[in-house]
């Protein structure tokens, strides 16, 4: 589609000036959602104090906590002053129901399904994990995969699948968020299918879907580093290349849901062949697929094209341990590529941290002093520090934990936010 050219700007031509903010958008919850999501944050605290950081009066405070508490998302819990020593009667403090509502997240991937459970404090309940065959799968047989993990933590877990009030679901790929519909995922024979209509109807429960990479973010935003951090980024290496970026204490998807894909931002014209179909992508460099094929041909490894892509890599990270030059090069290569994103993210975002993040930080040649050292040479100079940096080689577990903070982030929406109409909905505890 080529660009419209306008010609008829005006200046004023509407009355005003400034952006115009829908009301009761998401820079303006309900206060009854702010004291929740405040609680829930700190675990346990006064009423005092939250009045005191959300900035308005204790009597406004005291009318949405009550509120929350006739609705059974709240309860008050005692809370020792400081300086008592459990003498006398304590404090009371506020804290957030945790049996009020479970939900479930789930990660899926090219070698492996993961699920947990929390409540709706955010505790972990129950995990599981199931190994699967590499591959694309079609919708039916995955609808059923989903099924059997969620069946299984759910009996881990003590409850019924009925018993819970969502479910987050992270796959790889091309996610629009809002919709629901996976334009492209690697575990996905299909395209442009609308994963959480099909999830939903077959499961029986609510279904979220979100890029992969913005799940590990969410839990990074949650649980983890990011949670006082206004603005930080966190890029992922696993089967694919990833990312994920919080502004302003929220993630940011782009317009249409879709943004944020550092794997496939072009680093070579006609360069190697992406899994998406394209070349060039940063994701062709550095992602384990990638890593595979350069080892297959340097290393003139033509008897192992059917082991799997984990046996190669181990292979050839052992290889460049023990001083191979071709292996070294092969991590060298993939390095260098990475820093070209990383200064990319840098020059662009400007973050406070940069996360790196998945299972393939377990090679540290992609991140070795000389890696960072480009990273920094390519980043613009300003003469002020560069973000500081964080391995996290989590397993696939937290991006589960990640799905399930988007099923609680979207069951809070759901309580507390304003409906499309402008009404309240009816807050229900389960």
């Amino acid at each position: 589609m080529m660009p419209q050219l306008r010609k008829d700007f005006v200046i004023n031509a509407v009355p005003g000036c400034g952006p115009l903010i829908p009301p009761l958008s998401e820079s303006l919850r309900p206060l009854r959602q702010q004291i929740f999501e405040k609680v829930r944050a700190a675990g346990t605290i006064a009423r005092v104090q939250v009045a005191k950081e959300l900035g308005v009066s204790p009597a406004s405070v005291t009318t949405g906590v009550s509120e929350l508490i006739d609705s059974g998302l709240l309860e008050e819990v005692a809370a020792l002053r400081d300086g008592d020593a459990g003498r006398g009667r304590p404090a009371v403090a506020l804290g957030v129901k945790a049996q009020a509502h479970r939900v479930a997240g789930m990660k899926l991937s090219d070698r492996e399904h993961t699920a947990v459970i929390v409540d709706f404090a955010g505790n972990l309940i129950a995990d599981e994990v199931v190994a699967r065959s590499p591959g694309a799968m079609e919708l039916p047989q995955l609808l059923a995969a989903m099924a059997a993990l969620l069946d299984k933590v759910c009996a881990k877990a003590g409850i019924d699948r009925g018993d819970l009030s969502a479910l987050g679901l992270g796959v790889p790929g091309f996610v629009d968020s809002r919709s629901g519909q996976v334009m492209w995922s690697s575990v996905m024979a299909e395209r442009g299918v609308n994963l959480a209509e099909a999830a939903s109807a077959h499961l029986g429960l609510s279904v979220h879907v979100d890029n992969d990479a913005n799940l590990v973010t969410l839990a990074e935003l949650w649980f983890g580093a990011g949670r006082g951090l206004s603005d930080f980024a966190v890029v992922t290496i696993e089967h694919g290349v990833g990312m994920g970026v919080v502004i302003n204490h929220r993630i940011y998807r782009g317009a249409q849901g879709l943004g944020m894909e550092l794997g496939h931002t072009k680093v070579q014209l006609d360069g190697a062949l992406c899994r998406c179909g394209q070349r060039g992508c940063l994701e062709a460099y550095v992602a384990d697929y990638a890593l595979a094929r350069e080892a297959t041909t340097a290393l003139n490894w033509v008897g192992k094209e059917g082991q799997s892509i984990n046996v190669l890599l181990e292979s050839l990270y052992d290889h460049a341990k023990a001083g191979n030059a071709a292996a070294r090069s092969i991590f060298r290569r993939a390095g260098r590529y990475l820093a070209v994103g990383l200064s990319n993210v840098v020059n662009l975002f400007d973050p406070s941290l940069i996360i790196l993040s998945g299972d393939r930080m377990r090679f540290d040649y992609l991140y070795a002093a000389d890696t960072l050292a480009e990273m920094n040479s390519l980043a613009i100079a300003t003469g002020r520090p560069r973000p500081p940096i964080e391995i996290h080689a989590w397993g696939d577990m937290l991006w589960a934990q990640g799905a399930a903070a988007l099923a609680l982030s979207a069951v809070t929406e759901r309580l507390l936010a304003p409906s499309r109409e402008g009404g309240q909905r009816e807050v229900a505890a389960q």
